[in-house]
């Protein structure tokens, strides 16, 4: 059965991307970002608080960090729910301690039910940013686009309810649909966190605005390093290093950057890693090159300086 012509037909193929969120372009020909502040590079610590149902259902697909083994999955239902009343409030010391700032992306199943960990995120001074309705309520392209737009709006009035007006998105397993970044605009997001096109906050077009995609790398998160391939902690910690280090090189020929990472409480949060996260928080906190902030602290700040 041959493939119907039609089906390569695609109005916005063209020159780099096929779409037109942003101008492609290669990352040696955009122009230089100096900070205000002089940092070469910017930090990003996101940490993801997510909420997962113990039966989830697999549509479109199973959220790589949710349940695993048949309902009840009491095992791993426990162990995320062991991260967001045990494991973050390590993390959210290890922060304190050094004095760092990071994104709390929170699912707003959450909100209710750890009342408590929301008030010691605002109280240290942490952005807190939508991380979608829960871990199971997944965005794609077979979303109805009044369906999605009812779901981002659920989430924003139980953010209103708990007294949060987040600015910052995170979608439940970084999953889009085609109309997502349109309807989160509408709904007065203007950050995002599903995206890492460049090394650099990328304002992407949306119907309703501008909307800041900033690099959350994927390859530096400790559930994808450390639980699906199995590294040790030692290498997780260094490899973060090291992307430091050497985006610090390039800040002579292509400016200020960001490094973006995820920490998630049941994986980074658990005792016998705390003292691998220390020693990365240690490696960030004492380099005068680098600052550590919010998503929406680090947007603003390349926005303001942009040449």
């Amino acid at each position: 059965m041959s493939l119907d012509p039609s089906y390569l037909d695609y109005p916005k193929r063209g020159y780099g991307q096929d779409m037109d969120r942003y101008d492609w372009a290669l990352a040696k020909d955009r122009a230089a970002v100096g900070l205000a502040s002089g940092a070469k590079l910017a930090a990003m610590i996101v940490v993801a608080c997510e909420y997962h149902p113990i039966d989830p259902g697999k549509a479109p697909f199973a959220h790589p960090h949710g349940m695993v083994t048949p309902f009840p999955d009491l095992r791993h239902f426990t162990s995320r729910d062991y991260g967001n009343r045990v494991g973050v409030f390590r993390i959210l010391k290890a922060l304190r301690e050094r004095g760092l700032t990071a994104t709390f992306a929170v699912s707003a199943a959450l909100l209710e039910r750890a009342a408590p960990l929301i008030d010691a995120i605002a109280n240290d001074g942490h952005e807190i940013a939508a991380a979608g309705l829960h871990g199971a309520a997944i965005h794609h392209s077979g979303d109805e686009t009044q369906a999605e737009r009812d779901k981002i709006g659920q989430v924003r009035v139980m953010f209103e309810a708990a007294g949060l007006t987040p600015v910052t998105w995170l979608s439940p397993a970084r999953q889009q649909s085609f109309a997502t970044p349109d309807l989160l605009t509408e709904a007065g997001f203007i950050r995002v966190l599903d995206w890492e096109s460049d090394q650099v906050p990328l304002p992407l077009r949306t119907a309703h605005g501008p909307l800041a995609a900033l690099p959350l790398s994927n390859e530096l998160e400790d559930f994808k390093l450390l639980i699906e391939r199995k590294q040790d902690e030692a290498s997780w910690v260094r490899q973060i290093l090291e992307a430091k280090d050497y985006l610090k090189t390039e800040h002579a020929a292509r400016g200020a950057s960001v490094l973006g990472f995820q920490l998630t409480p049941f994986v980074a949060g658990q005792p016998f890693r705390i003292a691998a996260l220390e020693a990365l928080l240690d490696g960030l906190a004492g380099d005068e090159a680098v600052w550590c902030a919010g998503a929406d602290e680090i947007a603003g700040a390349f926005a303001a300086a942009a040449p």
